[in-house]
Protein backbone atom coordinates (compact mmCIF):
# COMPACT_ATOMS: atom_id res chain seq x y z
CA UNK A 1 0.00 0.00 0.00
CA UNK A 2 1.47 3.47 -1.00
CA UNK A 3 2.24 5.99 1.36
CA UNK A 4 0.19 9.34 1.52
CA UNK A 5 2.22 11.71 0.44
CA UNK A 6 2.16 15.59 1.07
CA UNK A 7 2.93 17.68 -1.70
CA UNK A 8 3.92 21.29 -0.48
CA UNK A 9 1.71 24.05 -1.87
CA UNK A 10 4.32 26.26 -4.48
CA UNK A 11 4.29 29.54 -3.13
CA UNK A 12 2.79 31.86 -5.18
CA UNK A 13 3.71 35.62 -4.63
CA UNK A 14 0.91 38.52 -5.09
CA UNK A 15 1.54 42.59 -5.37
CA UNK A 16 0.56 44.84 -3.15
CA UNK A 17 -2.53 47.03 -4.53
CA UNK A 18 -3.83 49.10 -1.83
CA UNK A 19 -3.28 50.48 1.82
CA UNK A 20 -6.00 51.78 3.84
CA UNK A 21 -5.21 52.18 7.58
CA UNK A 22 -3.69 49.25 8.93
CA UNK A 23 -4.95 47.00 6.61
CA UNK A 24 -3.01 46.31 2.93
CA UNK A 25 -4.59 44.39 0.46
CA UNK A 26 -2.59 42.20 -2.24
CA UNK A 27 -3.71 40.53 -5.28
CA UNK A 28 -2.42 37.20 -6.63
CA UNK A 29 -1.28 36.17 -3.49
CA UNK A 30 -2.50 32.73 -2.16
CA UNK A 31 -2.09 32.23 1.47
CA UNK A 32 -4.27 30.86 4.04
CA UNK A 33 -5.83 32.96 7.32
CA UNK A 34 -3.10 33.32 9.99
CA UNK A 35 -0.45 32.71 8.23
CA UNK A 36 3.07 34.86 7.53
CA UNK A 37 3.54 36.96 4.69
CA UNK A 38 7.08 39.63 4.07
CA UNK A 39 6.48 42.31 2.00
CA UNK A 40 9.62 43.72 0.05
CA UNK A 41 9.71 47.52 0.27
CA UNK A 42 12.14 49.52 -2.75
CA UNK A 43 14.80 49.85 -0.02
CA UNK A 44 15.15 46.10 -0.05
CA UNK A 45 13.32 45.76 3.43
CA UNK A 46 11.40 42.99 4.94
CA UNK A 47 7.97 43.92 6.44
CA UNK A 48 6.07 40.90 8.23
CA UNK A 49 2.45 40.52 8.04
CA UNK A 50 -0.34 38.52 8.81
CA UNK A 51 -3.42 37.16 6.47
CA UNK A 52 -6.56 38.95 8.42
CA UNK A 53 -9.23 38.13 5.80
CA UNK A 54 -9.79 37.51 1.99
CA UNK A 55 -12.65 38.73 -0.69
CA UNK A 56 -12.48 37.00 -3.82
CA UNK A 57 -9.22 37.58 -5.98
CA UNK A 58 -7.98 39.77 -2.76
CA UNK A 59 -6.08 39.00 0.16
CA UNK A 60 -6.06 41.48 3.56
CA UNK A 61 -2.73 41.89 5.56
CA UNK A 62 -1.78 43.68 8.74
CA UNK A 63 1.29 44.45 9.59
CA UNK A 64 2.95 42.92 12.54
CA UNK A 65 5.80 46.18 12.65
CA UNK A 66 6.37 49.99 11.22
CA UNK A 67 4.43 50.06 7.76
CA UNK A 68 6.73 52.65 7.02
CA UNK A 69 8.37 52.25 3.38
CA UNK A 70 5.40 49.98 1.54
CA UNK A 71 4.32 51.52 -2.01
CA UNK A 72 2.24 50.51 -4.68
CA UNK A 73 3.50 47.06 -6.33
CA UNK A 74 5.87 45.68 -3.93
CA UNK A 75 5.84 41.78 -3.50
CA UNK A 76 4.32 39.82 -1.54
CA UNK A 77 5.56 36.85 -0.64
CA UNK A 78 3.72 34.01 1.64
CA UNK A 79 6.47 32.26 3.68
CA UNK A 80 4.22 29.35 4.98
CA UNK A 81 5.12 29.67 8.60
CA UNK A 82 1.93 30.46 11.09
CA UNK A 83 3.10 32.47 14.13
CA UNK A 84 5.13 30.75 16.65
CA UNK A 85 6.30 31.61 19.73
CA UNK A 86 9.92 30.44 21.52
CA UNK A 87 9.83 28.43 25.12
CA UNK A 88 11.54 27.43 27.70
CA UNK A 89 13.04 27.90 31.10
CA UNK A 90 15.08 30.84 29.65
CA UNK A 91 12.33 33.18 29.83
CA UNK A 92 11.87 33.48 33.40
CA UNK A 93 13.32 36.94 34.70
CA UNK A 94 12.93 38.05 31.30
CA UNK A 95 10.50 40.98 29.73
CA UNK A 96 9.98 40.16 25.62
CA UNK A 97 7.86 41.18 23.50
CA UNK A 98 4.69 39.78 21.03
CA UNK A 99 7.31 37.83 19.50
CA UNK A 100 9.53 36.47 21.98
CA UNK A 101 11.97 38.98 21.35
CA UNK A 102 13.59 40.60 24.13
CA UNK A 103 13.07 44.30 25.86
CA UNK A 104 15.55 43.95 28.88
CA UNK A 105 19.31 44.31 28.35
CA UNK A 106 19.84 40.74 29.35
CA UNK A 107 21.32 39.52 26.39
CA UNK A 108 20.23 36.65 24.34
CA UNK A 109 17.66 33.57 25.46
CA UNK A 110 17.71 30.29 25.44
CA UNK A 111 15.06 28.13 24.04
CA UNK A 112 13.84 24.47 24.18
CA UNK A 113 10.87 24.48 21.83
CA UNK A 114 8.37 26.56 20.21
CA UNK A 115 4.49 27.02 20.64
CA UNK A 116 1.67 27.92 18.04
CA UNK A 117 0.07 31.53 19.01
CA UNK A 118 -3.44 29.79 18.91
CA UNK A 119 -3.69 26.42 20.41
CA UNK A 120 -6.42 23.60 20.15
CA UNK A 121 -8.99 23.55 22.06
CA UNK A 122 -9.13 21.53 25.67
CA UNK A 123 -11.43 18.76 25.72
CA UNK A 124 -13.55 19.94 28.47
CA UNK A 125 -14.24 16.16 29.75
CA UNK A 126 -10.19 15.94 30.37
CA UNK A 127 -10.53 19.38 32.56
CA UNK A 128 -9.87 17.78 36.13
CA UNK A 129 -11.68 19.89 39.17
CA UNK A 130 -10.74 22.34 40.60
CA UNK A 131 -10.82 21.53 44.20
CA UNK A 132 -7.66 23.51 45.73
CA UNK A 133 -7.72 27.04 47.88
CA UNK A 134 -5.12 29.47 45.65
CA UNK A 135 -3.58 31.66 48.23
CA UNK A 136 -2.58 35.04 46.72
CA UNK A 137 -1.37 37.03 49.94
CA UNK A 138 -4.26 39.23 49.82
CA UNK A 139 -6.99 38.74 53.17
CA UNK A 140 -9.98 40.33 51.35
CA UNK A 141 -9.87 37.65 48.56
CA UNK A 142 -8.18 34.78 50.54
CA UNK A 143 -11.09 34.88 53.38
CA UNK A 144 -13.99 36.45 51.05
CA UNK A 145 -13.62 35.70 47.42
CA UNK A 146 -11.09 32.48 47.50
CA UNK A 147 -10.22 31.54 44.08
CA UNK A 148 -8.63 27.93 43.27
CA UNK A 149 -5.88 26.47 41.49
CA UNK A 150 -7.30 26.60 37.67
CA UNK A 151 -9.75 29.11 37.91
CA UNK A 152 -10.19 32.10 35.50
CA UNK A 153 -11.32 35.46 37.15
CA UNK A 154 -11.92 39.35 35.93
CA UNK A 155 -10.54 41.88 37.61
CA UNK A 156 -13.30 45.15 36.59
CA UNK A 157 -11.94 48.32 37.16
CA UNK A 158 -12.29 51.77 35.95
CA UNK A 159 -8.70 53.85 35.31
CA UNK A 160 -6.96 54.57 38.14
CA UNK A 161 -8.19 53.14 40.87
CA UNK A 162 -5.20 50.75 41.66
CA UNK A 163 -5.83 47.50 39.20
CA UNK A 164 -1.83 47.28 38.57
CA UNK A 165 -1.04 47.58 42.33
CA UNK A 166 -3.43 44.79 43.12
CA UNK A 167 -1.66 42.61 40.22
CA UNK A 168 1.36 43.44 41.50
CA UNK A 169 0.86 42.28 45.02
CA UNK A 170 -0.80 39.41 43.67
CA UNK A 171 2.61 38.52 41.46
CA UNK A 172 4.76 38.59 44.03
CA UNK A 173 2.40 36.65 47.42
CA UNK A 174 0.71 34.03 44.79
CA UNK A 175 1.82 30.68 46.06
CA UNK A 176 2.77 29.52 42.12
CA UNK A 177 5.72 28.02 40.72
CA UNK A 178 5.76 30.93 37.63
CA UNK A 179 3.60 33.51 37.06
CA UNK A 180 3.35 34.81 33.25
CA UNK A 181 1.92 38.49 32.92
CA UNK A 182 0.69 39.88 30.18
CA UNK A 183 0.72 43.87 29.73
CA UNK A 184 -1.26 44.69 26.78
CA UNK A 185 -1.83 48.01 25.48
CA UNK A 186 -0.68 49.90 28.35
CA UNK A 187 1.43 52.88 28.38
CA UNK A 188 4.94 52.77 28.21
CA UNK A 189 6.02 54.46 31.58
CA UNK A 190 3.28 51.88 32.85
CA UNK A 191 5.53 48.88 31.73
CA UNK A 192 8.20 49.99 32.99
CA UNK A 193 7.09 51.31 36.38
CA UNK A 194 5.22 47.59 36.57
CA UNK A 195 8.52 45.71 35.60
CA UNK A 196 11.07 48.14 38.14
CA UNK A 197 8.71 49.19 41.00
CA UNK A 198 5.27 47.20 41.34
CA UNK A 199 7.11 43.85 40.37
CA UNK A 200 10.23 44.37 41.71
CA UNK A 201 13.66 42.38 41.09
CA UNK A 202 12.34 39.56 43.61
CA UNK A 203 8.93 39.02 41.81
CA UNK A 204 10.43 38.80 37.97
CA UNK A 205 12.98 36.51 39.08
CA UNK A 206 9.99 33.61 38.80
CA UNK A 207 8.14 35.71 36.22
CA UNK A 208 7.98 36.03 32.53
CA UNK A 209 6.90 39.55 31.47
CA UNK A 210 5.45 40.30 27.72
CA UNK A 211 5.09 43.56 26.79
CA UNK A 212 3.15 45.27 24.14
CA UNK A 213 2.54 49.21 24.49
CA UNK A 214 -0.23 50.94 23.28
CA UNK A 215 2.04 52.50 20.89
CA UNK A 216 2.67 48.90 18.74
CA UNK A 217 0.16 48.05 15.83
CA UNK A 218 -3.37 46.24 17.04
CA UNK A 219 -2.22 42.83 15.63
CA UNK A 220 0.96 42.82 17.86
CA UNK A 221 -1.35 43.66 20.72
CA UNK A 222 -3.30 40.84 20.00
CA UNK A 223 -0.75 38.76 19.90
CA UNK A 224 0.69 39.62 22.83
CA UNK A 225 -2.29 38.19 24.74
CA UNK A 226 -2.13 35.10 22.71
CA UNK A 227 1.66 35.14 23.55
CA UNK A 228 1.33 35.00 27.32
CA UNK A 229 -1.27 32.30 27.04
CA UNK A 230 1.19 30.13 25.04
CA UNK A 231 4.01 30.64 27.42
CA UNK A 232 1.81 29.77 30.38
CA UNK A 233 0.70 26.90 28.70
CA UNK A 234 4.34 25.60 27.95
CA UNK A 235 4.72 26.09 32.01
CA UNK A 236 1.61 23.85 32.52
CA UNK A 237 2.40 20.86 30.37
CA UNK A 238 5.47 20.95 32.12
CA UNK A 239 3.69 20.31 35.22
CA UNK A 240 3.85 23.43 36.84
CA UNK A 241 1.42 25.72 38.63
CA UNK A 242 1.25 28.66 36.77
CA UNK A 243 -0.44 32.59 37.57
CA UNK A 244 -1.46 34.10 34.43
CA UNK A 245 -2.15 37.98 34.78
CA UNK A 246 -3.32 39.56 31.51
CA UNK A 247 -3.65 43.55 32.00
CA UNK A 248 -6.05 44.21 29.78
CA UNK A 249 -8.36 41.96 28.32
CA UNK A 250 -10.15 45.40 27.54
CA UNK A 251 -6.78 46.42 25.17
CA UNK A 252 -6.95 42.72 23.53
CA UNK A 253 -10.57 43.07 22.37
CA UNK A 254 -10.27 46.62 21.05
CA UNK A 255 -7.23 45.38 19.32
CA UNK A 256 -9.65 42.93 17.51
CA UNK A 257 -12.09 45.51 16.73
CA UNK A 258 -9.53 48.11 15.21
CA UNK A 259 -8.84 44.77 12.68
CA UNK A 260 -12.23 43.70 12.34
CA UNK A 261 -12.93 47.09 11.57
CA UNK A 262 -10.42 47.44 8.90
CA UNK A 263 -11.53 44.70 7.34
CA UNK A 264 -15.39 45.36 6.87
CA UNK A 265 -16.62 43.58 9.35
CA UNK A 266 -19.92 45.50 10.40
CA UNK A 267 -20.20 47.34 13.76
CA UNK A 268 -22.64 45.71 16.40
CA UNK A 269 -22.76 46.43 19.74
CA UNK A 270 -21.31 50.02 20.60
CA UNK A 271 -18.75 49.54 17.48
CA UNK A 272 -17.19 45.93 18.35
CA UNK A 273 -17.89 43.56 16.08
CA UNK A 274 -18.77 40.44 16.26
CA UNK A 275 -15.18 38.94 15.78
CA UNK A 276 -14.35 40.15 19.16
CA UNK A 277 -17.14 37.84 21.56
CA UNK A 278 -16.04 35.28 19.34
CA UNK A 279 -11.73 35.29 20.33
CA UNK A 280 -12.69 36.36 24.42
CA UNK A 281 -14.24 33.07 24.95
CA UNK A 282 -10.87 30.88 22.73
CA UNK A 283 -8.65 33.34 24.70
CA UNK A 284 -10.37 32.60 28.12
CA UNK A 285 -10.77 28.91 27.53
CA UNK A 286 -6.74 28.00 26.90
CA UNK A 287 -6.44 28.76 30.78
CA UNK A 288 -7.54 26.52 33.54
CA UNK A 289 -6.68 22.52 34.54
CA UNK A 290 -6.44 19.57 32.01
CA UNK A 291 -5.89 16.68 33.07
CA UNK A 292 -5.06 15.05 36.49
CA UNK A 293 -0.68 14.41 35.92
CA UNK A 294 -0.11 18.33 34.29
CA UNK A 295 -0.11 21.32 36.17
CA UNK A 296 -2.80 24.03 35.88
CA UNK A 297 -3.10 27.75 35.12
CA UNK A 298 -5.17 30.24 37.72
CA UNK A 299 -6.11 33.41 35.28
CA UNK A 300 -6.10 36.75 36.55
CA UNK A 301 -7.75 39.01 33.41
CA UNK A 302 -8.49 42.85 34.36
CA UNK A 303 -11.24 44.67 32.21
CA UNK A 304 -11.19 48.45 32.03
CA UNK A 305 -14.58 49.48 32.44
CA UNK A 306 -15.04 53.03 30.19
CA UNK A 307 -16.65 55.43 32.22
CA UNK A 308 -16.91 52.63 35.04
CA UNK A 309 -19.75 51.15 33.09
CA UNK A 310 -20.39 47.23 34.34
CA UNK A 311 -22.33 47.17 31.77
CA UNK A 312 -20.00 47.35 28.87
CA UNK A 313 -20.24 44.96 26.21
CA UNK A 314 -16.22 43.63 27.01
CA UNK A 315 -17.38 43.87 30.71
CA UNK A 316 -20.07 42.25 30.28
CA UNK A 317 -18.85 39.42 27.38
CA UNK A 318 -16.20 38.87 30.20
CA UNK A 319 -18.02 38.65 32.81
CA UNK A 320 -20.38 35.66 31.65
CA UNK A 321 -17.09 33.27 30.40
CA UNK A 322 -15.29 33.98 33.51
CA UNK A 323 -15.06 32.15 37.11
CA UNK A 324 -15.73 34.97 38.61
CA UNK A 325 -14.93 38.60 39.15
CA UNK A 326 -13.17 40.97 41.40
CA UNK A 327 -14.74 45.16 41.00
CA UNK A 328 -12.31 47.98 42.35
CA UNK A 329 -15.01 50.71 43.15
CA UNK A 330 -13.78 53.94 42.62
CA UNK A 331 -15.91 54.93 45.37
CA UNK A 332 -13.82 52.80 48.18
CA UNK A 333 -10.61 53.92 46.50
CA UNK A 334 -11.49 57.71 46.88
CA UNK A 335 -12.05 56.49 50.90
CA UNK A 336 -8.53 55.81 50.78
CA UNK A 337 -9.01 52.56 51.30
CA UNK A 338 -6.66 50.11 49.16
CA UNK A 339 -7.17 47.26 47.46
CA UNK A 340 -10.58 49.23 46.53
CA UNK A 341 -12.50 45.73 46.54
CA UNK A 342 -16.32 45.98 46.93
CA UNK A 343 -16.31 42.83 48.49
CA UNK A 344 -20.62 42.90 47.63
CA UNK A 345 -20.05 43.73 43.78
CA UNK A 346 -17.66 40.69 43.42
CA UNK A 347 -18.03 36.64 43.30
CA UNK A 348 -15.97 33.95 43.09
CA UNK A 349 -18.29 31.33 41.56
CA UNK A 350 -16.02 28.13 42.90
CA UNK A 351 -15.64 29.23 46.17
CA UNK A 352 -18.23 27.28 47.90
CA UNK A 353 -16.87 24.38 46.58
CA UNK A 354 -13.50 24.83 47.56
CA UNK A 355 -13.84 25.98 51.09
CA UNK A 356 -15.48 24.44 54.18
CA UNK A 357 -18.58 25.11 55.79
CA UNK A 358 -17.18 27.08 58.35
CA UNK A 359 -14.96 29.33 56.01
CA UNK A 360 -18.12 30.06 54.16
CA UNK A 361 -20.29 30.48 57.02
CA UNK A 362 -18.02 33.33 57.96
CA UNK A 363 -17.71 34.46 54.94
CA UNK A 364 -21.52 35.12 54.05
CA UNK A 365 -21.55 36.78 57.80
CA UNK A 366 -19.47 39.34 56.62
CA UNK A 367 -20.98 39.95 53.26
CA UNK A 368 -24.32 40.74 55.40
CA UNK A 369 -23.06 42.29 58.18
CA UNK A 370 -21.12 44.82 55.37
CA UNK A 371 -24.26 44.81 53.39
CA UNK A 372 -27.07 45.58 56.19
CA UNK A 373 -24.29 48.59 57.42
CA UNK A 374 -24.15 50.41 53.45
CA UNK A 375 -28.18 49.84 53.36
CA UNK A 376 -28.63 52.12 56.03
CA UNK A 377 -25.60 54.08 55.94
CA UNK A 378 -27.39 57.44 55.34
CA UNK A 379 -29.40 57.27 58.02
CA UNK A 380 -26.47 56.67 60.35
CA UNK A 381 -24.82 59.71 59.33
CA UNK A 382 -27.71 61.99 59.67
CA UNK A 383 -28.42 60.24 62.77
CA UNK A 384 -31.73 59.61 62.10
CA UNK A 385 -31.00 55.68 62.57
CA UNK A 386 -31.30 55.36 66.42
CA UNK A 387 -29.20 52.82 68.67
CA UNK A 388 -30.99 50.50 69.82
CA UNK A 389 -33.86 50.34 67.52
CA UNK A 390 -32.24 47.05 65.65
CA UNK A 391 -29.77 44.78 67.40
CA UNK A 392 -28.42 43.25 64.08
CA UNK A 393 -27.80 47.14 62.81
CA UNK A 394 -26.18 47.96 65.88
CA UNK A 395 -23.94 45.37 65.74
CA UNK A 396 -23.02 46.66 62.45
CA UNK A 397 -22.26 50.11 63.47
CA UNK A 398 -19.91 48.19 66.09
CA UNK A 399 -18.04 46.03 64.18
CA UNK A 400 -17.62 48.27 60.50
CA UNK A 401 -14.63 50.04 61.47
CA UNK A 402 -12.47 46.79 61.98
CA UNK A 403 -14.16 45.47 58.86
CA UNK A 404 -13.14 48.60 56.91
CA UNK A 405 -9.34 47.72 58.44
CA UNK A 406 -9.89 43.97 57.26
CA UNK A 407 -10.18 44.64 54.03
CA UNK A 408 -7.02 46.89 54.19
CA UNK A 409 -4.09 45.93 53.08
CA UNK A 410 -0.36 47.29 52.89
CA UNK A 411 1.07 47.33 49.00
CA UNK A 412 4.32 45.43 50.85
CA UNK A 413 2.19 43.01 53.43
CA UNK A 414 1.81 39.61 52.41
CA UNK A 415 -1.26 37.98 54.24
CA UNK A 416 -1.44 33.70 54.24
CA UNK A 417 -4.60 31.68 53.43
CA UNK A 418 -4.57 30.32 56.63
CA UNK A 419 -4.11 33.67 58.39
CA UNK A 420 -6.72 35.72 56.36
CA UNK A 421 -9.34 32.62 57.69
CA UNK A 422 -8.27 33.07 61.20
CA UNK A 423 -8.19 36.86 61.01
CA UNK A 424 -11.70 36.75 59.36
CA UNK A 425 -12.89 34.26 62.25
CA UNK A 426 -11.44 36.86 65.26
CA UNK A 427 -13.14 39.51 63.68
CA UNK A 428 -16.61 38.06 63.49
CA UNK A 429 -16.31 35.92 66.99
CA UNK A 430 -14.88 38.70 68.85
CA UNK A 431 -18.03 41.27 69.19
CA UNK A 432 -20.55 38.38 68.62
CA UNK A 433 -20.61 37.95 64.80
Amino acid sequence: MRENLVIPRPVVEGRLTRMAGLTIEAVGCQAPIGSRCAIHTPDGEDIDSEVVGFSRDRTFLMPTGDPRGLSPGARVIPTGQLLEVPVGPGLLGRVIDANGEPLDDHGKMTFTDRRPLSARPINPLSRCAIDQPLDVGIRAINALLTIGRGQRVGLFAGSGVGKSVLLGMMTKNTRADVVVVGLIGERGREVNEFVRETLGPEGLKRAVVVAVPADTPPLKRLHGAMTATSIAEYFRDQGKHVLLLVDSLTRYAQAQREIGLAVGEPPTTKGYPPSVFARLPRLVERAGNTGAHSGSITAIYTVLAEGDDQNDPVVDSARAVLDGHIVLSRRIAETGRFPAIDIEASISRLMNSIVSDHHRQLAMRFRHILSLYHQNEDLINTGIYHPGSNPELDQAIALYPAMNDFLRQRQGESVAWEQSLQQLETLLTSAGG
